[in-house]
């Protein structure tokens, strides 16, 4: 449905309250997408400027509110553009007996933040910057009043995600502003039920993996490739700590992922230009989702106008960088310790509403495998009657980075229409990644072949896509846009 437009002669916003950070209007002709990732972050909102004050107005009171900022004293100084303090909650007592068996969510709700994350909108609504904070961070509270039981307490150690339990969305805001210096202007908390359903409501979101996925404790099963997950699966996938040894730091670069996936997936699918289907996913999302008292119908209006355009390769994705994994503190247990000097100068990048990574030109695509091409020896085999083809093939794959032997030869039978990867099963892993960089390639088990890969070139032959190992997460996590964390890329 196409978007009516604006009425020029429309009355006059209110003005905004003291001390409550504005939008300006975005220029004309810029793309104004940043304050899309937010909403869509957020699960709270997914506006178009075919939607009026009346239709925000009945959303809006659906909003659960909470007042993290009360009585909140000598607060960092405000920066340019605005911050949002993005948290997300263990709130499986509200999930079905159902859906707890099915997506793997027994236990006890620990009543704390399972995702933290500051998702800063530069001032031009040009660019979304996401750090993301690990939960197991080591961190020490302000003084405060535990929300339980009303004891007060000094300044103390904890995790940072147990903030929360002891004292709610407040303490959770003070802990985050004392640790990075950065002024938070708007509060969002997700649950697992808001999240689920939408997904569910946008009709699934895709993801890829070079490598199979599977975690027994969330029940994750994936295979290599492309899938679309459905709103339980989605929440496997962003929980998954035991896929590999880089437990909260894996799961929180999938979690990147799946962000990066999760806009592109709200902002082509025409909710945003169908006020029908976004009433409907609104609806569905919106009694799961609380928020500041300050974030109202203006804001969501602001929000709306900013999503007309979008270019996901200005959306940036981090981490905050780590000095010491599993820094044990007495009566704690192992935490994540921030790099005091790397960590400084990502929140200072935020404060001065700058990008958190210089300008680099776009690369090629490249796809993610598991196993370095380097480590996988090849020999080619011409199985067509194309003089010349095997070596093409041979010259693709080595400039790649396999390892081949350099010298092809003919196949047997000189009909082969598809090309083939004929792999011993002990090297499964890496017949996969070989096949990666030949599209449309069969893979064929060949017991007692050996450590050598065989390519039968077929008729069927067009190019080498060029293919890399899939990076470890790393305690200080690059910086990635959302164009490079797509399946797409």
């Amino acid at each position: 449905m196409p978007t009516p437009p604006r009425s020029p002669d429309r009355p006059q916003r209110r003005s905004q309250p003291s001390g409550r950070p504005s939008l300006p209007p975005a220029p004309r002709g810029k793309p104004r997408w940043a304050m899309r990732v937010v909403t869509t972050l957020s699960v709270a909102v997914l506006a178009s400027a075919g939607i009026g004050h009346s239709v925000l107005s009945s959303l809006d009171a659906d909003i659960a509110r909470v007042d993290p900022f009360k009585d909140m004293k000598n607060r960092p100084r405000a920066g340019h553009g605005m911050n949002i303090l993005l948290v997300g909650t263990d709130g499986r007592d509200k999930i079905t007996e159902e859906e707890r068996q099915r997506y793997r969510l027994g236990g006890a709700p620990c009543h704390c933040t399972d995702t933290i994350m500051i998702v800063h909108i530069s001032a031009d609504r040009e660019r979304a910057s996401v750090v993301s904070l690990p939960r197991d961070s080591y961190a020490v509270t302000p003084p405060h009043t535990d929300e339980t039981t009303g004891e007060r307490h000094h300044g103390h150690p904890i995790k940072i995600n147990a903030a929360y339990a002891e004292g709610g969305p407040q303490l959770t805001v003070r802990t985050v502003e004392q640790m990075t210096r950065v002024k938070i202007d708007h509060y969002l908390e997700v649950d697992f039920v808001s999240f689920m359903k939408t997904v569910d409501e946008l009709g699934g979101v895709k993801i890829c993996t070079a490598q199979p996925l599977k975690d027994s404790y969330t029940g994750l099963d994936l295979t290599p490739g492309t899938h679309t997950l459905s709103g339980g699966q989605a929440l496997q996938y962003v929980r998954a700590r035991h896929v590999d040894g880089a437990s909260d730091l894996g799961r929180m670069k999938r979690q990147q992922r799946f962000l990066a996936a999760l806009v592109d997936r709200a902002t082509s699918s025409g909710v945003l230009l169908n006020p029908l289907k976004f009433r409907d996913v609104t609806r569905a999302v919106l009694g799961s989702v609380r928020a500041d008292k300050g974030f109202g119908t203006d804001d969501l209006l602001d929000l709306g106008r900013a999503m007309r355009h979008f270019s996901p390769s200005s959306s940036e994705f981090t981490t905050v960088p780590i000095g010491q994994m599993g820094f044990a503190v007495k009566g704690i247990g192992s935490t994540l310790k921030w790099d005091p000097v790397r960590a400084e100068a990502l929140f200072k990048r935020l404060r001065e509403d700058r990008p958190l990574a210089a300008h680099r030109p776009r690369s090629a695509p490249v796809t993610r495998v598991e196993v370095d091409p380097q480590q996988i020896r090849v020999q080619v085999e011409n199985g067509t009657s194309t003089a010349g083809l095997g070596k093409r093939v041979d010259t693709a794959l080595r400039a790649t980075g396999f390892r081949t032997t350099g010298v092809p030869v003919n196949a047997a039978d000189h009909t082969v229409r598809r090309t083939v990867v004929a792999y011993d099963p002990r090297w499964d892993r890496s017949a996969r990644s070989l096949a990666a960089a030949l599209p449309g390639s069969e893979l064929r088990a060949v017991k007692g072949q050996g450590a050598v890969l065989k390519v039968i070139a077929g008729a069927d032959f067009r190019q080498v896509r060029s293919v890399r190992a899939e990076e470890p997460a790393r305690a200080d996590a690059p910086v990635v846009r959302g164009n490079e964390v797509s399946c797409s890329s």
